[in-house]
């Protein structure tokens, strides 16, 4: 089984090809059942990494239009 990078070390491009890799290899027909948890749980962190890192990039371009908006005059931006 391969050693696994930090998860807050990796760039959300590398969490994703992680994550394919991952998916590639539980649907292959040499699917390491003894490492089978181990991959789970890295799926796991690696989504929950990129999910927080949407919803915080998320917020900071609302953040981002709504200050424009106001600098601008205009409502707030609906993101």
């Amino acid at each position: 089984m391969a050693e696994f990078n930090p998860v807050e070390s990796l760039t959300y491009a590398q969490s994703i090809s992680e994550l394919e890799a991952i998916l590639r290899m539980m649907q292959s027909d040499n699917c390491d059942i003894d490492h089978l948890a181990a991959y789970t749980r890295r799926a796991t962190e690696l989504l929950k990494a990129c999910r927080s890192r949407l919803t915080a990039t998320e917020e900071e371009l609302r953040d981002i239009l709504s200050a424009l908006s106001s600098e601008n005059g205009g409502p707030a931006a609906n993101a």
